[in-house]
């Protein structure tokens, strides 16, 4: 009897992880699957701004929505946000893991490792971290370029007076998506 309950005292302990939390490719695969709809819709929110309101509304709907975006797309276990070496806002600025991983997609990418292609997962700390690039686009430029006009930068100096996210060129490592989960 007693071999019977730690037998199966065992088999919980052992069923109390989820199957694949073992298998880090479908963990990996798992955490990109919320990468596309995630950006696609901060991308939309930006671009809608944008023609709604210009560059000016762009700056006031990414920093009043990006937030709550990334709150609608964290879905447990996962959290989504998105961090950068140069940010803009203070709130997202890199962990000690994240600016290691960023430095390796710095140097990946000077040695010709195309941005799209750029990811990095691994376990820390009980947590399932995963990263994948974010090259600037054609539309990040106006705000995130070097020809930034003199009137929008006076609205990103208001709004985000320690900014450090300007002076990218098209193809630039921009930032990346950093999702995590736990483990236990």
């Amino acid at each position: 009897m007693r071999l019977a309950i730690l037998s199966t005292f065992a088999l919980l302990g052992s069923l109390s992880l989820p199957s694949f939390a073992a298998d880090p490719a479908a963990l990996a695969r798992e955490g990109a699957a919320l990468i596309p709809p995630f950006a696609g819709q901060l991308l939309e929110t930006v671009q809608s701004a944008m023609k709604e309101g210009g560059p000016t509304q762009a700056v006031e709907a990414c920093q009043l929505l990006a937030p709550q975006i990334a709150e609608q797309h964290s879905q447990s276990p996962w959290q989504i946000g998105r961090t950068a070496l140069k940010v803009r806002n203070p709130a997202n600025a890199p962990d000690a893991w994240e600016r290691q991983v960023l430095k390796q997609f710095a140097a990946r990418a000077a040695a010709g490792e195309p941005l799209s292609e750029i990811k990095h997962a691994e376990i820390v700390d009980g947590e399932f971290r995963l990263m994948k690039a974010i090259p600037t686009g054609e539309a990040c430029l106006a705000c995130h370029g070097s020809a930034i006009k003199p009137e929008l930068a006076a609205v990103i100096d208001q709004r985000y007076p320690d900014d450090q996210a300007r002076g990218f060129a098209l193809g630039d490592l921009r930032g990346a998506f950093s999702l995590r989960r736990t483990l236990d």
